[in-house]
């Protein structure tokens, strides 16, 4: 089996840099998926209380105690009592008595929560519900307001990140402040497919795009989750493990990056779905 390799937290644990991903995965696909890509060999699973598929991921994890669960807190749980409760119902959905990671999935600026959110995150990592914990979505003010108040860094920020949306501001300001960029949709919805770039860096590399896109994240250094219900597409996308992309190769994927890249919603304004 490919040896899975692992990233340093800021609180002195360890994460599998790649992860198998849940979000669109239907809660009755999702207890398979989730059991094919950990006997392929993904150690960490991201879901989250919106997925409305925890339960399904708890039992697709089932007795393998090593795998690295992380999932996310919704945006109308925000607040520190709703929070605490929130986390108690992922834990009973998931089936677990603590979470490796947990996050907030969305700042919500507007509802003007965050911070009470994440103050009641380190709570939870006090009573052991939560090994580590981290946002996602966060923007720089953001990550500054919740460090600034409460001393407590992030471990990492899930943001979206692709070839087409790199967010090199943002994987600046998560160098400086120590947290970890993990990256969701890390293959852009798959758009990043037919890119004629990556269509060609494939065919150097006798890879899939998919797995040369993920690879292009592996040696960036951020932790990435590729999601799929398909069990070669899984196994596929694991094969990133297996090669290495040369700087030249890299640099082109790197000059990819588009001001409007952005797929998904603007954490400065979204608030629910």
């Amino acid at each position: 089996m490919t040896t899975q390799p692992t990233l340093a937290l800021n609180d002195g644990r360890q994460i599998p840099q790649l992860g198998f991903g849940t979000w669109e995965i239907a809660p009755e696909d999702a207890e398979e998926a989730v059991h094919h890509a950990v006997k392929v060999g993904y150690w960490l699973v991201d879901t989250a209380a919106i997925y409305r598929n925890e339960e399904e991921v708890g039992k697709g994890i089932g007795d393998w105690s090593d795998i690295f669960l992380q999932t996310k807190i919704w945006n109308a749980s925000q607040g520190y009592d709703r929070t605490l409760k929130a986390a108690d119902k992922c834990l009973s959905r998931l089936g677990r008595e603590h979470v490796d990671m947990l996050l907030i999935h969305w700042p919500c600026p507007d509802k003007g929560l965050f911070v009470d959110t994440w103050k009641a995150l380190i709570e939870l990592r006090r009573q052991g519900k939560a090994k580590s914990i981290g946002v996602s979505n966060f923007r720089e003010k953001d990550l500054k307001r919740i460090v600034g108040e409460t001393g407590v860094t992030p471990a990492l920020n899930q943001i979206e990140l692709h070839p087409s949306f790199q967010q090199r501001d943002m994987r600046r300001v998560h160098e400086e402040m120590g947290i970890l960029t993990q990256s969701w949709s890390p293959l852009g919805q798959g758009n990043a497919f037919g890119n004629d770039t990556i269509a060609a860096i494939a065919q150097e590399t006798g890879q899939s795009a998919p797995a040369v896109v993920i690879r292009w994240h592996i040696q960036h250094g951020f932790s990435t989750l590729p999601r799929s219900t398909n069990p070669d597409h899984i196994k596929d996308n694991f094969s990133a493990l297996s090669f290495e992309l040369s700087d030249e190769q890299m640099a082109r994927i790197d000059a990819l990056d588009s001001k409007d890249g952005r797929m998904g919603p603007n954490p400065s304004n979204f608030q629910d779905m």
